[in-house]
């Protein structure tokens, strides 16, 4: 595990300042390199480079924001993720190295809110990690000032003071990243998001790039609320089903 790093570039703050990540991966070149970057937009980074030191770490610093590998020595990165959302919530930015959906749907089960593939891009890590960050602190803002009552469409129940989502009165574990895409799903439904608007609403994410992460968040949200539920219109996007009146 390293020391606490603060940037001392002399700019000004960044949205980053004071902001803590932990980055767990095990390439030294990969871990320095995404230090490297996130020390530079403003942020205190610390490393660890396997599952137990990455727990341990998590626990003893309290990070705003977690990077973390699925292959690590130790325990993987889903145990990983596993343990530290027992201790606290924390927004899980999960890397793998394969272009697998199967790792990736596991990985967003055990509380992950996105996921890149090997390689990328310095420059999208650093974007997706500052949109994470916005997210939190709007579902902070959110629960200061929550909408009246809960919305109902059918089934499906969604308490957008508690963040809650219930079908047939039964409580659904949701991440923040998948309450937010239903949120948004049910303020328009039975209208087709095309992936694209789901990126910039839910994601504040523009680049077309990002269009797979939808689709694994959508496959992850329907597993938990019912598959009938998600209208796939292919070649353009999704819409939530609603009961007819």
């Amino acid at each position: 595990m390293e020391q606490t790093h603060t940037s001392h570039n002399g700019t000004a703050a960044t949205p980053g300042a004071q902001r803590r990540v932990l980055v767990v991966e095990d390439d030294p070149t990969i871990v320095d390199a995404i230090a490297t970057r996130l020390r530079a937009e403003g942020f205190l980074v610390q490393t660890a480079s396997d599952g137990p030191a990455a727990v341990d770490t998590a626990e003893a610093w309290q990070p705003d924001l977690l990077i973390l590998d699925i292959m690590l020595p130790g325990f993987d990165g889903l145990e990983v993720c596993r343990r530290v959302q027992a201790q606290r919530p924390v927004p899980v930015l999960m890397l793998t190295a394969r272009d697998d959906e199967t790792d990736m749907l596991v990985g967003l089960g055990v509380g992950a809110d996105d996921y890149m593939t090997k390689p990328f891009s310095m420059r999208e890590l650093a974007a997706r990690v500052h949109v994470l960050l916005r997210r939190v602190e709007r579902a902070a803002l959110a629960a200061s000032t929550p909408r009246s009552g809960i919305l109902r469409l059918g089934e499906l129940e969604i308490d957008h003071a508690q963040r809650r989502v219930r079908v047939r009165s039964e409580d659904v574990h949701l991440t923040p990243t998948e309450f937010d895409l239903l949120v948004c799903l049910a303020n328009t439904p039975r209208a087709v998001l095309s992936r694209e608007q789901l990126l910039a609403e839910v994601w504040d994410w523009a680049d077309a790039s990002g269009t797979r992460t939808v689709d694994s968040h959508i496959k992850a949200l329907r597993r938990k609320i019912g598959a009938e539920r998600i209208r796939t219109v292919h070649g353009v996007g999704y819409a939530l089903e609603t009961p007819t009146p």
